[in-house]
């Protein structure tokens, strides 16, 4: 019988201090810091990452923004639906993303694998949550992958307050993510801006999920089937409602997740493990209703909508920039370029939102 609640939970994560980095990243306490960032990223494909710049008020005011624009009317919600640029931009409507798992042998695969009390919970068709995507950070001067840098999107009701809110907590989450990717570079030996300059121009994005629990609020259902992200790195503010179960390195273990005040939790994506020739393994993950969501829904005491949003940054390499294991570093191996051999990131991230049916390849 498959568990709702692991047992678990990401408290087993090293927590990274930011702060230690920010003050001298020359010191051997920052440097030491960033061998562990390193080392988790590598052996978990996740951490915790406390930054000392991250306040609880800017999440807040996020989710309850957030909160308040998806309990509108699903018709005013379509309005800022881009079908056209993959959903890259605006609302992608619930029952729209489809996630690959189930038609991909090698996740299958890695499913069963697991042992069965630890396994995903099983879903079929797409999945019933919502998401809104906000561009955060520079637009790339020229592109060769227009789509996926697209305008963004505003919605009408709030059109006052979208883009402060949206601006400060996705660049808080920016800024911390950027932090990060310098630490694990150090950590692997290699110039600290390497993963930084790469990512310069890169689509990134404040991309809060939406499910609603009035309709979705039952103890088994899964409101993100089991995946893994296409993009570098995925950094998580604190939801309101848990749910969100980790698999470390697609091991047997799975680990719900319990973020501490002022910590955020970075995952590792599918842009860094190609660079990394698979050193690093993009980290797989859903989210469910469990026992514990319930009891949340259950002790809930004030007026607020009956909504659970995460508070989610996709950090990506530039679409322009070629993925392949970095030279001299992680391509020793042919088998390793076989497997991940050169590709612009545009047309990894075109690639992969076409089986996720996003994106018309």
């Amino acid at each position: 019988m498959v568990q709702l609640t692991p047992q678990a939970t990401t408290d087993l994560l090293p927590i990274i201090d930011l702060g230690l980095y920010l003050q001298n990243p020359d010191s051997p306490e920052a440097i030491e810091e960033c061998k562990r960032a390193s080392d988790a990223i590598r052996d978990y494909g996740a951490l915790i990452v406390k930054d000392p710049r991250v306040t609880e008020k800017e999440n807040n005011d996020f989710i309850d923004m957030m909160e308040d624009y998806f309990d509108q009317p699903y018709d005013v919600k379509l309005k800022d639906s881009r079908p056209e640029y993959g959903y890259q931009v605006g609302v992608t409507p619930e029952l729209t993303e489809d996630p690959k798992c189930p038609k991909d042998p090698h996740c299958t695969d890695i499913i069963d694998h697991i042992p069965e009390a630890n396994r995903p919970l099983e879903f079929h068709g797409p999945d019933p949550k919502w998401r809104f995507f906000w561009r955060i950070g520079e637009q790339p001067p020229t592109t060769q992958f227009p789509r996926l840098n697209a305008e963004p999107v505003v919605p009408e009701a709030f059109k006052d307050v979208w883009a402060k809110t949206m601006d400060a907590w996705g660049n808080t989450l920016h800024k911390a993510v950027l932090g990060l990717a310098e630490m694990i570079a150090v950590g692997f030996g290699l110039p600290k801006k390497t993963f930084v300059d790469m990512a310069q121009y890169g689509p990134h994005l404040l991309a809060p999920t939406a499910s609603d629990l009035n309709k979705y609020g039952k103890v088994g259902a899964v409101l993100a089937g089991f995946h893994y992200d296409l993009n570098f790195l995925t950094i998580h503010g604190k939801s309101r409602y848990p749910g969100l179960n980790i698999w470390p390195r697609n091991e047997s273990e799975k680990l719900a997740v319990r973020v501490p005040d002022g910590c955020l939790l970075v995952q590792a994506g599918k842009q860094l493990e190609w660079l990394t020739g698979g050193v690093v393994q993009a980290g797989y993950h859903e989210v469910i209703v469990n026992e514990a969501t319930a009891r949340v829904i259950e002790n809930k005491t004030n007026d607020r909508p009956l909504w659970r949003i995460s508070s989610t940054f996709f950090l990506h390499i530039a679409s322009d920039n070629v993925l392949r294991p970095l030279e001299g570093v992680f391509d020793t191996e042919e088998a390793r370029l076989a497997k991940y051999p050169k590709i612009h990131t545009g047309d990894q991230v075109r690639k992969e939102l076409g089986l996720i049916s996003l994106l018309e390849k």
